[in-house]
């Protein structure tokens, strides 16, 4: 079954740089390794039981060969010359070859199951099981299942989770959309979940569908007003826009980034009534970057 969602995968164009911004942001980002025969290679930010994941091409001819259609890394030099921020949600699973089938039961057309695999610098080997979905099914999430368990990923970076924004954990993911009604329906059909009914969101200024994934959310989301949603609709089209982390202390998070430079992460109230804050694409390379959580 699908438990969580793992990542998201945030496209910058140089990882030096998107390391860099991160750690401004509070995160603690630490070089991942390379990607055997894709031409890219990442960075991760662990948390408790999920991550940041930030990508880049590291290598463009080996990128050139591997970048073809139906791999989860096609177009992949065309999107972060657009801009760049989070390409994919990805959705993990405890059996993947199940989890598979099961789509494919509903109509869903998805790849089989392949192996993945990376070293660390420090020469960790990391490997898990990926399937994406296919050209009838073009949503921008796709589904892993880690064979490396997490307390052996930890162990990839000097520093897993305590990161200085105090972020924890990922709550949600959300993806813009056109029309939420429709999408939620598709989203609901590829994960085998019932379509939840849709509600305003008063941050991302959005009719929202939630899909919640085990601790985790994945918004479906359609803007009704000017708002983060409505921009990235307008200057990117339907995809993921906004990576939602809870943190212990947003007071303390909003220090950090203003003390390494950055100006101070716009504030908004949730329809639950919390309080959020958020960094916006210029300062993200492309993504909005929120937190939520106590003063």
């Amino acid at each position: 079954m699908f438990t969580r969602i793992d990542h998201v995968m945030i496209c910058v164009p140089d990882l030096t740089q998107g390391i860099t911004q991160y750690h401004k942001m509070g995160f603690n980002v630490f070089a991942g390794g390379a990607h055997p025969g894709k031409g890219t290679h990442n960075a991760i930010a662990l948390n408790a039981d999920d991550y940041l994941e930030l990508l880049a091409i590291h290598d463009p001819a080996e990128y050139a060969v591997s970048g073809k259609p139906g791999t989860w890394n096609t177009g992949l030099t065309d999107f972060i010359a657009a801009g760049g921020g989070i390409r994919y949600v990805v959705v993990q699973s405890d059996d993947l070859a199940v989890d598979v089938s099961a789509m494919r039961s509903r109509g869903v057309d998805v790849s089989d199951v392949v192996d993945g695999s990376r070293r660390t610098p420090a020469g960790l080997e990391l490997r898990w099981k990926a399937a994406t979905l296919g050209p009838q099914n073009p949503l921008p999430i796709f589904f892993i299942q880690h064979l490396t368990t997490m307390e052996e990923r930890r162990k990839q970076a000097p520093v897993a989770g305590s990161h200085p924004n105090g972020v924890y954990k990922l709550e949600r993911a959300y993806i813009v959309t056109h029309d939420a009604e429709s999408a939620a329906a598709t989203y609901a059909n590829v994960l085998g979940m019932p379509k939840p009914k849709l509600h305003k969101g008063t941050v991302v200024m959005s009719d929202m569908a939630i899909f919640e994934i085990g601790p985790t959310g994945l918004g479906v989301v359609q803007p009704y007003a000017p708002g983060p949603a409505a921009d990235a609709l307008a200057r990117r089209g339907p995809g993921p826009f906004q990576a939602l982390y809870r943190t212990t202390s947003m007071s303390a998070a909003a220090r950090w980034m203003q003390e390494h430079g950055l100006s101070p992460p716009a504030r908004g109230v949730r329809s639950n009534g919390e309080h959020a804050m958020l960094m916006t694409p210029f300062d993200t390379f492309g993504a909005y970057i929120g937190f939520v959580g106590p003063e």
